[in-house]
């Protein structure tokens, strides 16, 4: 049996995750904060644990080993999205650099964690570099692909590629759109989810010629999202093994798109944990190792 970070779709064995009673802490962090970190609306502290409770059970029934960040009362409620201060490497983390300065604290919170627990760290992203977790996605065991976008910059890519490059890893840069600018939340993986070795969630219109090309060059089947899916996170997909998916509730066209090409799917529902801050099930998570049962 095989193990590997440089996978996006294997068997998820080992997660770490921080929980919405870690990352939101109390009612009037989240008064405080929601607004400046420009959540949709204001978390329900109380629904915001129970959503939370069942999203990992879902993570637990599967067998996966799962480990908690600490609270860390120098962090923002963002620190739920845990994906986005590091990346996992069969080399060690790379810790980022965020391009949201509210949650520049994040990364050396997980260096920390990292330390304590014996987690080799390969390196991390300096200033002026910025890169975050949810704009880098594994192609292959040998190719990263990673989004230069207003969160991550032509520094962060860069650093990531001096990293990477010299231990024979491809780094595939995807110039992504403006979108609705620098205030808002927009990654690689809000628009490429793989979930198998040639399957890959997508929505299209937001996706850059050249890379949407290349999945194609590549073997890639594409499960396309609906433009009223696009918003509810339908592209937004963890997988927790090959072509078995973990995907917010209310995209019933993605669902089906996922069971149509042979997909077991998870749902669940993520109102205040996801839906409002805008991370679904990958950016709730930082995966640290996944398996081959083959």
């Amino acid at each position: 049996m095989s193990k590997t970070s440089h996978t996006e779709y294997l068997t998820l064995e080992t997660v770490l995750i921080k929980s919405a009673a870690a990352a939101f802490r109390s009612d009037l962090l989240i008064s405080e904060q929601w607004k400046t970190l420009n959540f949709l609306d204001k978390p329900d502290l109380k629904i915001a644990n129970e959503e939370y409770s069942t999203f990992e059970s879902i993570l637990k029934s599967q067998y996966i080993e799962v480990s908690h960040l600490p609270e860390n009362e120098t962090l923002s409620m963002d620190s739920i999205y845990c994906r986005d201060a590091s990346i996992a490497t069969d080399f060690g983390m790379i810790l980022c650099a965020m391009g949201k300065k509210e949650r520049s604290r994040e990364p050396e919170a997980q260096k920390a964690y990292f330390k304590k627990h014996g987690i080799k760290v390969l390196g991390e992203i300096l200033h002026p570099g910025t890169l975050e977790g949810g704009d880098v996605a594994w192609l292959d065991r040998n190719t990263l692909a990673v989004g230069h976008t207003y969160r991550t910059n032509t520094a962060g890519i860069h650093q990531l590629k001096g990293l990477l490059e010299p231990k024979g890893i491809q780094i595939i840069v995807a110039e992504l759109p403006h979108h609705k600018g620098p205030d808002d939340v927009f990654h690689l993986m809000s628009i490429f989810s793989p979930v198998d070795a040639d399957l890959a969630v997508v929505y299209s219109p937001l996706m850059p010629v050249a890379f949407r090309n290349e999945l194609l060059l590549r073997g890639y089947r594409l499960i396309e999202v609906p433009e009223d899916e696009f918003d509810s996170m339908g592209c937004n997909v963890l997988a927790l093994g090959p072509k078995k998916c973990l995907i917010l509730a209310g995209n019933p066209q993605t669902e089906k798109g996922l069971t149509d090409h042979g997909c077991e799917v998870f749902t669940y529902q993520g109102e205040h944990i996801s839906v409002m801050g805008g991370g679904g099930p990958t950016c709730l998570t930082r995966p640290l190792m996944r398996k081959d049962r083959n």
